[in-house]
């Protein structure tokens, strides 16, 4: 009990040191002030009364919002003499394993850089500012010559590397289950089995409506989609986040999730955060950065090429751009398994206080990394909300689908969940699979690495990032693709393996089936 509260007790200081740092603070300090102007707040009762005039003017809610908000992204409270490092990732080997990758990356990073004989950054000339700053909005008409560029690792590398990860406390002669034996992951981490899946997403079934499947033309609309069309107004009305994230598990009506998605990540759009996406806009003209041709590579090779995301060419540069500049998302590395990369001053190599962050958000990017933006386009059409929205989407979920850990939503426990899974209810299928060199994880890890963007038509990747924010979780990617498997077997296996695109009329199979 005396744990629990001081648990609680640290939660508390640390989200309060937090928000006193935010715009939120500073709002709620000034209207504060502008309050005790008013008539009804008497001296005698000032701290109830401001109280009272926070809930009727609706700053309450904003707070109430903003403390959600950060409890959903906060993690578990260690033990008080665990050191820092636990935070990020509690099993050593792991860390290991994260830091040997990042070193390869790196490798990767500066051998290109000195093939090409073009520095990691360099301030553009006037002239070249001028020009980028012309065509901001028709960048997709640019075709630079990135012929000599290539993606720094794409996720079969990634693979590789999970599939040799092992735990060093677990010799070749132990004994392991036939499951984990016939997987390719190799570590021994817990993850959910289907009672317990059943148990979290409960949500999805047989008895609970689902947009995406009851809102179909053989199903009368009064029977579910107007009724959760009322109720989603009225969750916007009430401008509440928990409550929004509760609604979006059975699926967001098409007119509602930007605000919806907006609600509960809490992007409400204020004057200085378009204030912060154009000075990061400044910074993107002002400075070329090497990780700048990987992105333009990048959006070529995957977005442009894409049926459905082409035509957000010029805002996939603009936000991805932006977002390699941004030191703020630094801040997501206090829980990341990963570390940000540092790059030194020319001559000053080694040297600690020359050291700055490359890129400055730490992130390097990635084959594919354009789609994680690529499906929001369709909601946000303002390139500062759009920016605001992939930003908190990222260091809240995208990030744990590239960097090595224990977290269950991490890649590496989707990739265990999913094998055992697959394994449990289509064992014969996963032998023969695995007999004739066809592992499924080899077929399904890109698709989960992109949370499965540019792998399902626009409108049903919608629906199942509805449920990755209504549940605060990745699981229900591991979870879907083997229910998919399980529903339609080995035949449409062969479909899934054979298709660019696939066609899914029952996205959210049950996990009651």
């Amino acid at each position: 009990m005396l744990q629990e509260q001081s648990d609680l007790s640290l939660i508390i200081a640390q989200i309060v040191q937090k928000l006193k740092g935010s715009n939120l603070y500073a709002q709620l300090e000034r209207q504060a002030w502008a309050s005790l102007q008013r008539p009804e707040i008497k001296l005698e009762s000032l701290k109830e009364d401001i109280k009272e005039f926070f809930k009727t003017s609706g700053w309450e809610k904003k707070l109430q919002n903003a403390v959600y908000s950060e409890l959903t992204v906060f993690p578990l409270p260690s033990h008080p003499a665990a050191p820092p490092e636990h935070l990020k990732e509690p099993l050593v080997y792991m860390r290991k394993a994260q830091g040997s990758w990042e070193k390869r990356i790196l490798k990767s990073l500066n051998s290109m850089c000195t093939e090409l004989s073009i520095p990691l950054a360099r301030k553009r000339p006037v002239g070249e500012q001028k020009e980028l700053l012309n065509k901001w909005n028709e960048m997709g008409t640019d075709e630079p010559d990135l012929s000599l560029f290539r993606p720094v690792y794409a996720p079969k590398d990634f693979l590789e590397v999970l599939i040799n990860l092992r735990n060093p406390n677990y010799e070749n002669g132990d004994s392991l289950s036939f499951r984990t034996h016939l997987g390719l992951i190799q570590v021994p981490l817990k993850v959910k089995d289907i009672p317990e899946l059943k148990e979290f997403f409960v949500e999805l079934g047989l008895t609970t409506g689902q947009l995406g499947i009851d809102d179909s033309t053989q199903v009368p609309p009064e029977l579910f989609e107007n009724e959760h069309v009322r109720i989603g107004h009225k969750v916007l009305a009430e401008q509440d986040s928990a409550a929004a994230q509760q609604y979006i598990r059975q699926g967001s009506p098409t007119a509602l999730r930007a605000e919806l998605w907006a609600l509960i990540l809490n992007i409400s759009g204020q004057p200085e955060d378009v204030l912060y996406y154009e000075q990061l806009k400044t910074n993107v003209i002002q400075h070329d950065l090497l990780v700048d041709s990987l992105i333009y590579k990048d959006v070529k090779l995957t977005a442009s090429n894409d049926d459905y995301y082409f035509v957000f060419e010029d805002y996939l540069y603009q936000v991805l751009l932006c977002f390699s500049r941004d030191t703020s998302v630094l801040g997501h590395f206090a829980y990341n398994s990963a570390s940000p990369p540092k790059s030194y001053i020319r001559g000053k190599l080694g040297i600690e206080e020359y050291a700055v962050f490359y890129p400055p958000n730490g992130v390097i990017p990635f084959h594919g990394f354009s789609m994680y933006v690529a499906p929001l386009c369709f909601l946000y059409h303002e390139p500062s909300k759009l920016y605001q929205i992939f930003r908190e989407m990222y260091v809240r979920f995208f990030f744990r689908l590239h960097s090595i850990s224990s977290h269950p939503s991490g890649i590496v426990s989707l990739c265990l969940l999913f094998e055992t899974l697959l394994q449990t209810y289509l064992p014969q299928l996963f032998y023969h699979l695995r007999e004739i060199g066809a592992q499924p994880l080899r077929i399904s890890f890109k698709w989960m690495v992109r949370a499965f963007s540019g792998y399902l038509a626009t409108d049903q990747l919608l629906l199942l990032w509805d449920r990755i924010l209504g549940y605060n979780s990745l699981e229900i990617l591991a979870d879907m693709f083997t229910q998919v498997l399980v529903y339609y077997g080995f035949s449409y296996y062969k479909h899934l393996c054979t298709s660019l695109r696939v066609d899914m009329d029952l996205l959210f199979f049950r996990v009651n089936t």
